[in-house]
């Protein structure tokens, strides 16, 4: 068994710390991140008010997650590169663009499966 597990001085729980700070940094260093974290709160919100059922509540949920991960991964791509490749590179422009692309299929797929759920309930 992993002696981490048994650690009577918390350090178990040292990763999630690290997982939480690194959310914070990137929450308030991210702008459309932080458009993102607003968006969920209205989808949130507009999930209360028209009753969505469980199972809507579950596909909210994780298409507010999938959004949200994307744009982190995409924050800590284009900081490991900016981080590699200070100036400017037109490889290191193909792979952050291709990263915000990635933000940008999910975050429409998100919208779609809003439409989806909430239309037909107003």
């Amino acid at each position: 068994m992993n002696s981490d597990l048994k650690d009577p001085k918390g350090r178990k729980w040292i990763g999630f710390r690290f997982a939480i700070s690194g959310l914070g940094t990137i929450v308030k260093a991210e702008k459309n991140l932080k458009i993102h974290c607003a968006a969920s709160i209205v989808v949130l919100l507009t999930g209360l008010y028209l009753s969505v059922s469980l199972v809507e509540w579950a596909i909210l949920f994780l298409t507010m997650a999938l959004v949200i991960s994307f744009e982190v991964m995409n924050s800590v791509i284009e900081r490991v590169m900016d981080f590699i490749h200070p100036s400017f590179h037109p490889e290191v422009k193909v792979i952050k663009d291709a990263a915000a692309g990635a933000v940008l299929v999910t975050a429409v797929f998100a919208v779609l499966i809003a439409i989806v759920i909430f239309i037909p309930k107003l």
